[in-house]
């Protein structure tokens, strides 16, 4: 057996082990500490995770109501009619003015977009081409007026970006940018008349000659219209 210490030896020995118990159970309690921290860490990420995605994934939950359904009808039943719309006047302009029915189409159905998002009748955008340029896209005029629709560039730079490839000779940008001059023609005279008037340069005409031929154009066009869905019918 071993030799018993001595009694200050024992009290030393005692209270070494008791200090060294004491830092190996600090250390496990700092190890606990430290996972206890880091699940903690964790599960508050995964929280914000959430809440972040929550409502993002909320809001493209919409609720299909028979009120949704009815609203989706709406828009494909005026969608389709708008569409027999713009070939019924394709239709006709391109057997009046003996132009491509596919190119006259697409004229047409810029018409009705551009006029419909500005606020002007499609139809008297359609009768200005009419009487302007009779549909040709490469239309020249003495003064300078290109196009479709007969726009003077100079005139309207504010209306379209030549810098960014916008070309009035593009039917597009001519329907476009001829609307727009429309539009505001419109709004600085009060009346169709007295825009149009305004757009033909003759403001000071009191017979409103060029403003009679448009007018009396488009209601040739929607006449045609009426008879061919008439002949449809019957």
């Amino acid at each position: 057996m071993p030799k018993s210490l001595p009694s200050a030896g024992r009290k030393s020995a005692i209270r070494n082990r008791f200090a060294n118990l004491c830092r190996a159970r600090a250390g496990a309690f700092v190890m606990l500490a430290f996972v206890l921290v880091a699940m903690v860490s964790a599960s508050a990420g995964r929280d914000e995770d959430f809440v972040a995605h929550a409502p993002a994934q909320a809001a493209a939950i919409v609720p299909v109501t028979p009120q949704t359904h009815a609203d989706e009808g709406r828009r494909q039943r005026a969608a389709a009619l708008t569409d027999r719309e713009i070939e019924a006047v394709a239709n006709v302009v391109a057997r009046k003015y003996r132009v491509s029915h596919e190119a006259t189409r697409e004229h047409v159905g810029t018409a009705y977009r551009e006029g419909k998002a500005i606020g002007v009748d499609p139809l008297l955008i359609i009768a200005v081409m009419a009487v302007e340029s009779r549909f040709n896209p490469i239309a020249q005029s003495d003064r300078g007026a290109i196009g479709l629709m007969q726009v003077i560039p100079r005139f309207h730079t504010d209306k379209f970006n030549a810098a960014r490839g916008e070309s009035v000779l593009d039917p597009r940008i001519n329907i476009q940018l001829g609307a727009r001059v429309l539009k505001e023609y419109i709004r600085r005279g009060g009346t169709d008349v007295a825009g149009l008037q305004l757009y033909n340069g003759a403001s000071a005409d009191a017979s409103n000659v060029y403003a009679n031929k448009v007018l009396g154009e488009k209601q040739r066009i929607r006449e045609a219209i009426r008879r061919g869905r008439d002949q449809a019918r019957a």
